[in-house]
């Protein structure tokens, strides 16, 4: 799904039948219906793709393997490549659907999938921040530090210390896997509304509260020391400000209460393992005891909140959550903390089952808030288009998978950025 065919894509094995012109996006494009040969081999694409009018790389294949394989199966997908610089386009997105799909002995399937990858430069933006943010002062004389105020640390201080080490290592351990995005906007969205809730409730928290984001699409939520993380998964699905907020709100319940990091991550011999296993090592999960005071203190934060007389729509998303929890268990079953909240829902909820009202706005499909670079891993909220009118079912798709329809874009730019550097050496490699 990532990859056409990577050995026999030519025309002794398939037959290229061109379409039309089409943009996707900004990007003009050829697009080809692709059709294996007879006794051309199993495995083969069938399908169709679109190849940009510049460098002639496919940037969208749509279609299935066909021919015998290992299980017998293969899924129909649609398959996008984004571009990262000049003549490099890495695979994004990948959708799949199969509404009647055979298996077994009489067995039918029905299911969705989204496939995201990103990560592709992993590592060399937090370097490049680093070396543009170091400032080294030189000076031809020692320097001395002239301050008069207390120069040790009582033991609550030190305490405070280790948690904070432990804290910085863990998010800097998740950065370094790819895990979390890099600092940008979305971050300064969250930290607003912890703002929010920190002035209305005469709250001085030190040290300041830091909000980032968790690019997997599970639907979860949690603290490492004074850094709330939310999922990516869960800002897109969560309907407004004031949703946002309840979720905020628990995790700043847990850091008003002194809810601690385990402070084993404090030792950096705790932080050398493969990133592959980093959802088995780090436990976040809070006990049922903490989470239920961490609940009853996002209440009280909420009461007193600008959120206070907006909360309809959270509880709508906290019924339906829960509602529909039991069909999409890998969803809701978190990687790092504990699943989302719903019993402030369940309690601000006027009605038991999950209608909707008037003026209510249900919960989202996911891909519905923030747009990620998988080049860069960095993050933006999502600009559309107004939709117009919506049917029934439209206004129905909560916690829904829908298919990728990405806008394309060519980078552009004077400076070098590091996938314009990948880009050539991989042309210089490739020269005979």
């Amino acid at each position: 799904m990532i990859f056409l065919d990577t050995e026999h894509f030519d025309r002794q094995h398939y037959k290229f039948n061109y379409v039309r012109r089409e943009f996707l996006g900004e990007v003009r494009c050829l697009v080809f219906d692709v059709i294996p040969l007879p006794k051309s081999g199993k495995g083969r694409f069938l399908g169709r793709i679109w190849v940009e009018d510049q460098n002639y790389t496919i940037v969208r294949f749509n279609g299935a393997y066909r021919g015998s394989n290992s299980t017998g199966i293969y899924l129909s997908f649609d398959s996008w490549r984004v571009n990262a610089g000049p003549g490099l386009w890495v695979p994004a997105a990948i959708y799949s659907e199969e509404n009647n799909l055979s298996y077994g002995l009489g067995k039918r399937l029905r299911f969705k999938s989204q496939t995201r990858l990103w990560g592709y430069n992993l590592g060399q933006t937090q370097q490049q921040e680093q070396e543009l943010s170091s400032i080294q002062v030189e000076s031809a004389v020692p320097v001395h530090d002239q301050t008069e105020t207390a120069n040790g640390s009582s033991p609550i201080q030190a305490q405070r210390a280790w948690n904070q080490q432990a804290e910085e290592n863990v998010i800097h351990r998740l950065d370094g896997t790819g895990l979390l995005a890099p600092p940008g906007d979305v971050d300064k969205v969250l930290e607003t509304v912890v703002n929010n809730l920190e002035v209305t409730n005469d709250l001085d928290i030190q040290p300041e509260v830091h909000c980032r984001v968790l690019l997997t699409t599970t639907l979860e939520s949690f603290t490492a020391g004074h850094t709330i993380v939310l999922s990516r998964g869960l800002i897109d699905v969560m309907p407004d400000e004031a949703t946002l907020a309840t979720m905020l709100a628990h995790e700043l319940g847990h850091i008003v209460l002194g809810h601690q990091i385990d402070t084993q991550y404090a030792f950096f011999d705790r932080m050398r393992f493969d990133d592959k296993e980093a959802f088995q090592h780090f436990t976040l999960t809070r006990t049922p005891a903490e989470e239920a005071a961490a609940s009853q203190k996002a209440m009280e934060l909420l009461k007193h909140s600008p959120y206070n007389n907006s909360l309809r729509n959270a509880a709508l998303f906290g019924l339906t959550l829960d509602a529909r929890a039991k069909q999409i268990p890998n969803l809701v079953s978190p990687h790092l903390g504990n699943r989302v909240p719903v019993s402030y829902e369940r309690q601000n909820a006027s009605a038991p089952p999950p209608s909707k009202r008037a003026g209510q706005i249900s919960p989202l499909p996911l891909g519905s808030r923030v747009k990620l670079d998988p080049w860069s891993d960095r993050i933006q909220m999502l600009k559309t288009k107004a939709a117009g009118s919506l049917s029934e079912r439209e206004q129905k798709m909560p916690f829904e998978l829908t298919p990728f329809m990405l806008y394309l874009t060519r980078q552009t730019g004077a400076s070098t950025t590091p996938a314009e550097k990948f880009a050539s050496a991989k042309r210089r490699n490739n020269k005979p």
